[in-house]
């Protein structure tokens, strides 16, 4: 059959389905969006009750703020790094990174009082709490694993498959306001870690990049942004 690869826009979020022997989702996109999560799935050709596991990259409301709501839909189970567990199980959506560019602060400090304001996304349980180790996917019918990518989020998860695809939530970006070209993040917790992440990710195979804001793009990219 193959590794099908859909992308689906929740909001800002550009997030994924991937289908091969079974079919799991990476990212819940902006809060409300489940109208949109409903329109998207009923163009491709898969049922929302295939959808097995929810993979949220990292706890941020922009990632999980449809959650809840894609998984009464579809009945999956949502997985997420213990290090940001809370904040998916708490609604907390004040949460912010600390910004890496100039062009990150000024974003930080005029959408950071706005957020709580303008979003609100309920409490949902996590399902599987995934830890350091990272996780196979085997048993979802995907030839691929969950890796740990701290970095931008203490609890920040990567998705790479065995053909070199690799899905890194907000350990890169390609699209405005955050960047105009693809590249490393604006926001990051700790940026040592986040070119310790990413030489993991490389020297695992990863080959084609699919961030959560922008088009998918080479990791020769990273690659010369890290030399």
């Amino acid at each position: 059959m193959g590794i099908a690869i859909y992308p689906i826009r929740l909001g800002l979020d550009r997030c994924y389905i991937i289908q091969d022997k079974g079919v799991i989702m990476i990212d819940g996109g902006f809060p409300q969006e489940s109208r949109a999560f409903s329109q998207a799935i009923s163009e491709i050709s898969i049922h929302s009750s295939e959808i097995q596991l929810l993979i949220l990259t990292h706890g941020h409301f922009d990632h999980v703020g449809s959650a809840g709501d894609i998984k009464e839909i579809t009945g999956s189970r949502i997985a997420i790094h213990r290090a940001d567990k809370e904040w998916v199980e708490r609604a907390l959506i004040i949460v912010w990174p600390p910004a890496v560019t100039t062009w990150g602060h000024i974003m930080r400090a005029v959408l950071k009082p706005l957020t709580p304001l303008l979003y609100r996304f309920p409490a949902t349980p996590v399902d599987v709490v995934m830890g350091d180790e990272g996780f196979s996917l085997d048993e979802y019918g995907i030839p691929g694993s969950v890796i740990h990518t701290p970095c931008h989020t203490a609890g920040s998860v990567s998705v790479l498959l065995e053909t070199g695809d690799a899905f890194v939530g907000c350990m890169a970006h390609n699209n405005f306001p955050f960047r105009l070209s693809p590249g490393l993040p604006i926001f990051a917790e700790d940026l040592e870690q986040l070119r310790e992440s990413w030489k993991l990710l490389l020297n695992q195979g990863a080959r084609t990049i699919y961030p959560a804001h922008g088009e998918p793009f080479s990791a020769d990219i990273i690659r010369r942004g890290l030399s």
